[in-house]
């Protein structure tokens, strides 16, 4: 495992996100995409994880997502942040949640 020096860590930009729309991505099985409210901006996110949970799963709750990502097309659709999430095996991704309600957009350290 490589080691990062603590300021690469502090470039990145993590923050809580609220999940506003969640829909799947045409012609992808595996893909969905998601609306974020982030408090004082929102951006689309587009994860890799249809083939385990349906978008309703997302719609209303928070999760943890890197903001600072240059964006990307992922099959036609721009992703403007990422989801984080435990990978315990392909069929197992678990995304990372808050511990209780916080405000969204709070950033995570």
């Amino acid at each position: 495992m490589a080691e990062v020096d603590f300021s690469d860590f502090q470039k990145l930009d993590i923050r809580i996100g609220r999940v506003i729309s969640a829909e799947r991505v045409e012609g992808a099985a595996k893909l969905l995409r998601f609306e974020v409210d982030f408090g004082e901006f929102r951006r689309q996110s587009v994860a890799g994880l249809g083939h385990i949970y349906e978008p309703e799963d997302f719609v209303g709750k928070q999760f943890v997502f890197v903001v600072n990502l240059k964006p990307k097309r992922i099959r036609g659709v721009m992703s403007e942040c990422m989801l984080l999430a435990a990978v315990a095996s392909e069929n197992e991704v678990i995304p990372i949640i808050p511990q209780r309600e916080t405000p969204d957009g709070c950033k995570v350290f």
